[in-house]
């Protein structure tokens, strides 16, 4: 099978099956002397891990990681970091009759097609069960990232109908201590104490009716210099839209204000410059950046963007203002309503889904969503790290060798 790798600088290969031994990750070119520890990991893991409330799947697995490689004493050697964490609680006879026909809204199907064999234990590799790689090599690049000065704000942005009034904008205003811990204090990680009582109530009718739900997650990231992002086929909104597309759950993804500049003019939706003469940005803006003139070299005031229509990114690259944007997640395809389906003897069926199932996904979702888009930063920003002489002359100072 090949896809199972991704990055360039900054590369992880996953690895494992659902209802295999275990699931992991091997995380190579990780910059030596990063301080590291399993619990450093443990922390991502512990925030997608099922049978947390009743909204995620009853299995009950601890999702304890392992660092078979890669740190010595605390810290990363800059050798491949191998990390596993073993499947315990696995109960592949509640899905023994998927293998006869092919669940609506799955891979079956389409494995099937493919390869013509297929795990139908909890879907294999399809499983979101995958993502636990996704979380832990995230882990690592969201830490490797917090030294250079990059943090994340992810969250639910809508749970079915049910959606925040606030805008990314409006939550960035606010204390950050505080919102963490009101998007931590609801099983939905939802930033809105009465918004995440509403989409709990909606939730628990689609549990009545034996129907799932979706809904939509916002990432906010903040302290992204600019400059950062390739500007063709590597484009930093480019390469966040595949690494979010590759979550299985992902059915859609826009930056900024997304499909909303469709309906806007030029002139509503360009974000004006302007060079600030303070650290803090001008009343109105969205941002202040540090930018650099075209030989590489920085431009003498920081520079304001008046809003941020574009979220972050023009043409590819980073602008240095907050990155935001959000990936529409489908309902959970594995109910137990009936449903219409066909088998492999070439009869039309009638199935009602068994096993153990998450309701909604978005909650578990948040972290690989954030892990995803760590990934994919840190391997540009490492790229970048060699797009001017004067960086690479920082890195290797001449008049240090004789």
């Amino acid at each position: 099978m090949a896809g199972s790798t991704l990055g360039t600088h900054f590369k992880i290969t996953t690895w494992g099956e659902s209802h295999g031994a275990g699931i992991g990750v091997v995380v190579d070119g990780c910059p030596a002397g990063l301080p590291l520890t399993e619990e450093d990991i443990q922390i991502f893991l512990n925030r997608r891990k099922p049978g947390q409330s009743r909204y995620s799947t009853p299995r009950r697995e601890e999702d304890a990681v392992t660092i078979l490689s890669g740190v010595f004493e605390g810290k990363t050697t800059g050798t491949p970091i191998s990390m596993a964490v073993y499947n315990k609680n696995q109960q592949s006879k509640d899905y023994s009759e998927i293998a006869s026909y092919y669940r609506p809204g799955h891979a079956d199907y389409t494995f099937d097609a493919k390869y013509g064999f297929r795990d139908y234990r909890g879907g294999g590799r399809s499983s979101g069960r995958e993502t636990i790689g996704r979380v832990a090599a995230g882990a690592v690049a969201c830490k490797l990232l917090a030294q250079l000065g990059v943090s994340f704000l992810t969250y639910s942005r809508a749970i079915g109908p049910v959606a925040l009034d606030a805008s990314a904008e409006d939550l960035l205003s606010r204390d950050r201590g505080e919102l963490t811990k009101l998007i931590g204090s609801n099983p939905l990680y939802l930033p809105d104490a009465e918004k995440a009582q509403e989409a709990q109530a909606y939730l628990d009718r689609c549990m009545k009716e034996q129907n799932s739900a979706g809904g939509i997650i916002e990432c906010v990231i903040t302290g992204v210099p600019a400059g950062i992002g390739e500007p063709v086929f590597d484009k930093l909104d480019a390469r966040l839209a595949q690494a979010i597309f590759s979550i299985g759950a992902v059915k859609g993804f826009e930056i900024g204000d997304g499909f909303r500049a469709a309906a806007a003019t030029g002139l509503a939706n360009n974000d004006g410059f302007a060079y600030c003469s303070t650290d803090a940005p001008a009343d109105g803006s969205a941002a202040v950046s540090g930018g650099t003139a075209d030989n590489g070299y920085p431009l003498p005031h920081p520079v304001c963007k008046l809003s941020n229509h574009a979220g972050g990114i023009l043409g590819g690259i980073s602008d240095g203002s907050p990155i935001i944007f959000r990936a529409a997640i489908k309902p959970t395809p594995s109910i137990s309503a009936a449903q219409q389906t066909i088998d492999k003897n070439g009869n039309n069926i009638s199935v009602n889904v068994k096993g153990r199932h998450d309701p909604i996904i978005v909650p578990r979702a948040v972290v690989v969503v954030e892990s995803m888009a760590a990934l994919t930063l840190i391997d540009l920003m490492l790229e970048n790290s060699g797009s001017t002489l004067e960086k690479l002359e920082r890195i290797y100072p001449h008049e240090q060798r004789s």
